[in-house]
């Protein structure tokens, strides 16, 4: 070995000290790790999902191209059974909770499919950033691949408003994704009878 190489190698392992490795070992991992702040632990309405949501992702959409249409539920792409589509899992066939009926309890309502689907939606979301979000960039292709082809081409498209106010508009603070302000996610405010309301 020349002189040349070793002296590359040792300013090599020097650079490499530099990089953050702990305990000696600049391939360690660095000795603190400084993970960013939490989130607010706020969710997002459930009603809003299951009457306003819901319908998108089960909704046969144009694919932009002349790719025809689909559906966000469709095997091959987000079918909790089968899909391959990521992080997002959904129950093509889930049915609608009945939440005036006191004894679907929020118990109860966790076990249904309606609800994997509103956790799943809500787990590629960040609550209060729709811009930020993977459930609407991924379909928009905003800084991210989609393999189902661009779904949504404007962030005036109807279904586009209608994801990011729900994602806007979490409940309070310390309330649950069942509290009774989602209700003003709705006009009138009654999520049996209101229209779902967008930016």
């Amino acid at each position: 070995m020349s002189v040349r190489h070793l002296l590359l190698m040792l300013w090599a392992l020097v650079s490499l000290s530099g990089c953050g490795g702990g305990s000696g070992n600049p391939l360690g991992n660095p000795q603190t790790v400084a993970n960013p702040a939490g989130t607010t632990g706020q969710k997002l309405s459930f009603a809003y999902f299951q009457a306003c949501v819901q319908p998108i992702l089960i909704a046969p959409l144009p694919i932009e191209g002349g790719g025809g249409t689909n559906t966000c539920a469709a095997a091959g792409c987000h079918d909790s059974s089968n899909g391959t589509g990521g992080a997002l899992r959904l129950a093509g066939a889930a049915t609608r909770v009945d939440l005036a009926d006191p004894a679907n309890t929020p118990e109860l309502i966790r076990l249904t499919d309606m609800y994997r689907n509103f956790y799943s939606a809500q787990g590629v979301v960040l609550i209060g950033a729709p811009a930020q979000s993977l459930l609407l960039n991924k379909p928009r292709l905003i800084n991210v691949l989609h393999g189902g082809g661009r779904i949504f081409s404007s962030a005036d498209d109807g279904n586009v408003k209608r994801i990011s106010y729900w994602i806007n508009h979490p409940m309070p603070q310390g309330q649950d994704e069942f509290s009774a302000a989602g209700n003003a996610l709705f006009t009138p405010a009654d999520p049996q009878t209101g229209t779902c309301n967008t930016p």
